[in-house]
């Protein structure tokens, strides 16, 4: 069965607060005068956790649909303030992860 590399990113719903990325926009970004580059200003920073795992599944598709439901299951992230995005990074044909 193919192995496949899964990116899983659990991120706080657009509305509401988050305290961490406004922390590192306001005390470290904003104050150190590097945000600026390029002719733009960073005016937003949101956080995020990933993960990332190595799943066995017959296809793509199958790998996202059987993460989610891992995530979904463990309670991985809070519904009700978190959104969840899972997307197949790569396959892994030999079946050796690296560490990256």
């Amino acid at each position: 069965m193919p192995r496949f590399k899964v990116a899983v990113t659990v991120e706080n719903r657009q509305g509401l607060s988050d305290p961490e990325g406004e922390t590192i926009l306001r005390d470290l970004v904003l104050k150190s005068g590097r945000g600026e580059g390029g002719g733009g200003r960073v005016s937003e920073i949101r956080t995020a956790k990933m993960l990332r795992m190595v799943i066995d599944a017959a296809d793509a598709e199958s790998a996202v649909r059987d993460v989610r439901g891992i995530c979904d299951g463990l309670r991985l992230y809070n519904p009700l303030v978190s959104t969840v995005d899972v997307t197949v990074v790569g396959g892994i044909d030999d079946g050796i992860t690296s560490g990256d």
